[in-house]
């Protein structure tokens, strides 16, 4: 089985990308949470042309990634699970814990540093949220994350099936936890003991900079209770709740372009041309 996924990795990720992408927009049309700000076509094209952007801007910038990273820790017996003899599923299991609560600390930090906010605001800045903000990253931001996770990877000598495992989580529950779906509000209760719900992160894209900082998680939602960075719901109702950045409440954050220049410059002058 390991083998399989291994050698259809690109396939694997493709297909639960464009599945879950698909089944999360159908879900949003017939159980909408929110109504939403901005036309949905011209938001939708410019999201997903930036996944389409920082597809090809990691394949040029990077001979390997968070799997390639894997494959050459494997290779030359590095890593710290090369110090103990566990399974290969126990081993699969902590990688995957490990991994999610730094990409929770990633995720502080974006916050946090000038620099590293500078971009992750691009992320913000949109003004609804739905399964397409779940991909909506600026492709300096995902360089960022890349090197960020290679270091991890090579760090534990993490198993290749783990990565790939973790990554098809990740990235299909970021794509949930992004949507404009609406649970029921006891299972929406339940499940966010384990993991990120939709009204869990919707909190994360509040204008109020309080609820901006929290819910930091993208699949478990332990590391924000543990850490302390836990709000259950928005203040003003998740009906209510204002999405984005103050300072970007114009047409811009829907342009491909303006979203690209975003971390650059001042670009709130520029939202005229956009």
């Amino acid at each position: 089985m390991s083998d399989f996924v291994i050698s259809n990795e690109a396939a694997l990720r493709f297909g639960v990308f464009v599945s879950i992408l698909l089944l999360m927009m159908a879900a949003e049309a017939i159980f909408p949470r929110r109504k939403r700000a901005m036309p949905r076509v011209r938001r939708w094209s410019s999201n997903l042309l930036l996944v389409l952007i920082d597809g090809l801007f990691v394949r040029l910038l990077f001979p390997i990634v968070a799997v390639g990273a894997a494959a050459l820790a494997a290779e030359n017996n590095w890593g710290l699970l090369t110090l103990v003899d566990w399974p290969l599923w126990l081993e699969v299991i902590f990688v995957i814990i490990v991994l999610d609560m730094l990409i929770y600390w990633q995720h502080v930090a974006f916050h946090h540093i000038p620099v590293l906010w500078a971009l992750h605001k691009v992320h913000h800045a949109d003004r609804d949220i739905d399964v397409t903000t779940g991909s909506r990253f600026h492709p300096a931001e995902i360089a960022v994350s890349l090197m960020y996770k290679m270091a991890i990877v090579v760090i534990l000598g993490a198993p290749v099936i783990a990565v790939i495992i973790f990554e098809l989580i990740l990235n299909g529950c970021a794509m949930f936890n992004h949507s404009n779906l609406k649970l029921p509000s006891r299972f929406d209760r339940i499940l966010r003991r384990i993991i990120v719900t939709p009204d869990m992160h919707r909190v994360h894209h509040s204008v109020l900079v309080s609820e901006t900082n929290s819910n930091y998680g993208f699949s478990l939602s332990i590391w924000d209770r543990l850490f302390g960075s836990y709000i259950a719901q928005p203040s003003q109702g998740h009906e209510g709740m204002t999405i984005g950045l103050h300072e970007y409440q114009g047409r811009g954050p829907a342009s491909l372009l303006w979203s690209l220049c975003l971390p650059f410059g001042p670009i709130k002058r520029l939202e005229k041309w956009f």
